[in-house]
């Protein structure tokens, strides 16, 4: 059976929710003048409740499935937790390219939104990966070792 630590999910899923709120702040203003909306008419506006809801639960979900593939994998070190999230960032990014091919969506909104999943897919597993280590190295009644190497 899989032990996951949901501590860490939740973790994983608030820090993920946190750097997409910075991405947007940073690249918002270019995401409203790619859709064609004015910023000025888009900040009065708001984001609705509902929709920070969904991205709370979204980051949940992922971080979720994250902390599965984890666990089966055992992933237990920053560069293999890089690797993973990298390796299914290629999802969402191929999801966002066909928007670009099929729905006329500009390139350069796919990228900010691909760059997006990027940064939170990377942070999610590597905090789940670098998490189960050390819960790893505290199972077998030991300290985490410092360096990247096989133990």
């Amino acid at each position: 059976m899989l032990r996951m630590n949901y501590l860490a999910v939740v973790v994983a899923a608030v820090a993920a929710f946190v750097a997409s709120f910075v991405w947007y702040a940073i690249f918002g203003n270019a995401v409203m003048e790619l859709r064609g909306v004015d910023p000025a008419s888009a900040a009065e506006a708001g984001t609705p409740a509902w929709a920070m809801l969904f991205v709370v639960v979204q980051s949940l979900v992922v971080a979720f499935m994250l902390a599965y593939f984890v666990a089966r994998l055992g992933v237990a070190d920053w560069s293999g937790a890089v690797r993973l999230g990298v390796l299914i960032w290629v999802f969402p990014a191929m999801i966002l390219l066909g928007s670009v091919v099929h729905e006329d969506v500009p390139l350069m909104l796919a990228a900010i939104h691909s760059g997006d999943w990027l940064v939170k897919l990377l942070l999610m597993s590597v905090i789940l990966g670098v998490w189960r280590k050390g819960r790893q190295a505290d199972a077998a009644g030991r300290r985490p070792a410092t360096g990247t190497g096989p133990r």
